[in-house]
């Protein structure tokens, strides 16, 4: 064959084909290119070329960095590593390391010659193969080869040295198990003079910490005075053209040191007082006016920071972190937050000194860096000093960006929440952050704020005097819009009469019918904003009763809203007309002042419902493992109840408790399926499997069999509770024996009765019966007990079931029913399963 006619032979030279595929105006003209060069290597791999075989793998690796397939060219990388010349082998390796991984069964064939060449009398020819074995080393080639590896350590040849260091950390890497035959030849390289051998060798040292414990101990001691060493000679050597940069010798030594450091004296007393006098001098010469030594300056702190370093060195430490906060690059001022974050866990009054400059970044330009320093500065506001944080925080919040609001809002809310002690200075942050940003304000938060102002008589007159002269400075924040409504429906005597004056308050002079603009402006302000123009309708409501001149006009207001179309406000202006036109004899009583808010329930629910979206068997745990909450007035609460709570399963007027550990998430389902209603407060007695009799009286799944009769180890009678090993979740439970393949009960089984309901006024209890050859059927008994003194009439019982499942309800045995359980209603149903044994395996 003529090549100079065939443009895509196996002789072409390399730089030929690149250019024919660089002139490709499309992909398919591209993959035509390819694939003619690919079957010309193809017809010389099969004739055995040798003369172009190097050419050829220099030609399949252009290819394959353009992502096409080359395996079929694996083999002549194997080829070119066992040829005798350096050239043929600097392409085999190169070619090994880019066309196959650890993962590739083709690797194994190449063992014997990369040991045969890390054996060789030339040192460039192990330098190829050492290259090749750190960057595709598996774990079986590790074990074969690390004697050879461990011995080139000791070679003369830096160069050689380096690469077998680089080696023995993948080798390391992939088995952990050979990290004791490398520790000795690491800690005595650390003597070397050559920088690329002692960078190499530090990063040996490091990988080996991680990898062995043993390792550890045995660098600790013999090889931290000569990391110090190497310290010192390159922080004091003279200029040095080959390592300099930017007039700092060599900075990349100088973090692998420090990293190394901070390994060995994590944990280590004795280790970490060794390198303390090095540090101090690291961090007192390195110049900051160059990245380079600002560079080395970070992983310094970072060293302080993570070893047992004196008070005095985290002090220097921190201090640097100071300066950095003054520099004009934007990303030493954001490390700097960061390590002053991590640093609030080791020394916070050294990070209280820079309060100022950390305060200054909260308003800086970048928004990553403020963002960064709001976080700091929660982390740094104690009892102390939370009044001039809060003051300056709030003073940014009327300047800030509208996109950092929200942000800054949140964090401002929550140290006034968390760490308020003063009732009076808690409602004016609170009332100044609503004024400014009360669009950004949390339903929670302002939630929260109304509780408080529930709770504190003394200041409810000063709460809607505040609020009202914030309604008419600024009416468009909404949050500040509700609370005002709220208040001034509630406490609107006060604002008018001025009641409760506080020392720090002027008297203003408010009319009846000033309140009542004040809240019809609100209405027709929001009036796209259902919940707020219905705060606003009750609050007319409540003023018509303490404003009775005004109450005509307020009917005129309330009227408008008649014919709304948002059904919720249609509903309450007619309901709400009524009450002011028919029913003045009970207007005020009904109208009164809402009850004290429970501020320790609420807060108890409000702490659940953010752990919400836990899974029951991790929110259980953490809750009750939790400490007391810290309320707004800085009183001191319980925490809530792990799971009741969780679930609101808990009345309102009711305390919460946490003395029952027994509570598991099966009784709770229970009670929402109204099965067993019954105080599980008692511990121990028979387990108990309302929820699994449930299942099969429905005919949903199948129940265990033993002996032809229900499993009934696991039936207890009412009162008796579950017991369960510790740390079993019990909702795991509910789902065992659903599966058709299970046998079915014996029908003629007795099903024990079961309470489904009970309460103060009446009682429930079902009694069930399997009918003999239809499974899918239960006939269920009611029986009804009044428990009042009163009789009770026209009593109905009525039911509601799936899809599925059919029901038949027969007549009641009355429908009256006698007082103080003298007598009973009984009531038979039936239901039938239509799909049974198969509904769960449908879902």
């Amino acid at each position: 064959m003529d090549l100079s006619l065939n443009p895509f032979s196996s002789g072409t030279r390399l730089r030929d084909m690149i250019r024919a595929i660089r002139a490709s105006k499309t992909a398919a003209e591209e993959r035509a290119v390819v694939r003619r060069e690919c079957a010309a290597i193809r017809a010389a791999i099969s004739d055995n070329d040798q003369d172009y075989r190097h050419r050829n793998m220099a030609k399949l690796m252009f290819i394959h960095m353009l992502g096409y397939p080359t395996h079929f060219g694996q083999m002549e990388c194997l080829k070119l590593i066992a040829a005798s010349g350096f050239p043929e082998k600097r392409i085999g390796y190169l070619g090994l390391t880019l066309l196959l991984d650890e993962r590739q069964e083709v690797l194994m064939l190449v063992t014997n010659s990369l040991k045969q060449d890390l054996n060789h009398s030339n040192q460039f020819i192990v330098g190829l193969a050492l290259c090749a074995l750190g960057n595709i080393c598996s774990a079986e080639m590790a074990r074969d080869l690390a004697p050879e590896v461990e011995r080139l350590l000791q070679t003369r040849d830096p160069n050689t040295k380096k690469k077998a260091a680089l080696c023995s950390i993948r080798i390391v890497r992939k088995v952990p198990d050979l990290a004791e035959n490398f520790m000795g030849s690491a800690a005595s390289l650390l003597k070397e003079k050559h920088h690329g051998v002692l960078i190499s060798v530090v990063q040996l040292c490091t990988e080996l910490c991680k990898a062995s414990r043993e390792a550890l101990e045995y660098l600790r001691k013999h090889s931290v005075e000569g990391l110090v060493r190497i310290l010192r000679d390159v922080s004091n050597s003279s200029y040095a053209p080959e390592y300099d940069i930017a007039g700092i010798t060599d900075p990349f030594l100088h973090i692998r040191v420090l990293r190394l450091m901070r390994t060995l004296g994590q944990g280590d007393a004795d280790c970490s007082e060794h390198v303390n006098d090095i540090l101090a001098q690291v961090a007192t010469k390195t110049e900051s006016n160059k990245n380079a030594g600002n560079a080395i300056l970070y992983e310094c702190v970072e060293t302080i920071m993570g070893i047992e370093a004196t008070s005095g060195l985290r002090v220097l430490a921190i201090n640097i972190l100071g300066r950095f906060l003054s520099n004009r690059d934007n990303n030493i001022r954001y490390v700097a937050l960061n390590m002053l974050m991590k640093a609030m866990a080791v020394d916070t009054l050294a990070v209280q000194r820079h309060r100022v400059t950390i305060l200054e970044c909260v308003k800086d330009a970048d928004v990553s860096i403020r963002k960064r320093a709001l976080e700091l500065v929660y982390l740094l506001v104690n009892d102390t000093n939370v009044k001039p944080l809060t003051k300056e925080l709030v003073d940014y919040l009327e300047v800030s960006d509208d996109d950092f609001k929200e942000d800054l809002t949140a964090k401002i809310c929550s140290i006034v929440e968390k760490f308020s002690q003063d009732k009076l200075w808690y409602l004016d942050q609170m009332f100044k952050v609503l004024t400014l940003t009360g669009n950004f304000v949390k339903d929670d938060v302002w939630h929260a704020l109304i509780v408080l102002i529930s709770n504190a008589p003394e200041l409810q007159g000063y709460s809607v005097r505040s609020l009202y002269k914030a309604l008419q400075a600024s009416g468009t924040q909404e949050s500040l819009v509700r609370v005002a409504v709220w208040c001034i429906g509630e406490y609107g005597e006060m604002l008018v009469n001025n009641i409760s004056m506080l020392d720090v308050e002027e008297p203003i002079t408010v009319t009846e019918s000033d309140a009542v603009d004040a809240l019809e402006l609100a209405l027709k302000r929001y009036s796209v904003d259902v919940t707020t123009r219905a705060m606003c309708l009750v609050a007319l409501l409540k003023l018509s009763s303490r404003f009775p001149q005004t109450s005509k006009r307020i009917q005129a207001i309330v009227v408008q809203n008649k014919g709304n179309t948002v059904l919720e406000l249609q509903q309450r202006s007619i309901e709400f007309n009524s009450i002011i036109q028919r029913h003045q004899s009970i207007k005020s009583s009904l109208l009164e002042r809402m009850p004290v808010l429970d501020e320790a329930s609420y807060l108890l629910k409000r702490a659940a419902s953010s752990q919400a979206t836990v899974s029951l068997t991790k929110s259980a745990p953490s809750a009750a493992s939790g400490g007391s909450l810290k309320v707004p007035n800085g009183a001191v609460k319980p925490p809530p109840a792990p799971l009741a709570d969780l679930l609101d399963l808990s009345s309102d007027d009711a305390p919460v408790t946490t003395s029952a550990p027994s509570t598991a998430p099966n009784d709770f389902l229970q009670d929402l399926l109204g099965i067993g209603l019954i105080d599980t407060s008692t511990a121990g007695g028979a387990p108990s499997a309302s929820t699994d009799i449930l299942m099969d009286l429905l005919s949903i799944g199948s129940y265990p069999v033993q002996n032809g009769l229900p499993a009934t180890s696991n039936i207890g009678s009412p009162g008796q509770v579950t017991k369960h090993a510790p740390g079993t979740p019990q909702v795991i439970d509910l789902l065992d024996g659903l599966s058709p393949s299970t046998p079915l009960p014996d029908v003629n089984a007795a099903y024990p009765s079961i309470t489904a309901f009970q309460s103060a006024t009446l009682k429930m209890t079902f009694n069930f019966k399997k009918q003999p050859g239809k499974p899918q059927e239960t006939t269920m008994h009611a029986s009804f007990t009044n428990l009042t003194s009163v009789t009770l009439t026209n009593f109905m019982f009525q039911a509601a079931v799936p899809k599925f499942i059919q029901l038949r309800l027969d007549p009641a045995s009355s429908s009256t029913l006698p007082a103080s359980g003298n007598g009973s209603i009984t009531q038979s149903l039936s239901v039938t399963n239509n799909q049974h044994g198969q509904v769960f395996d449908s879902m």
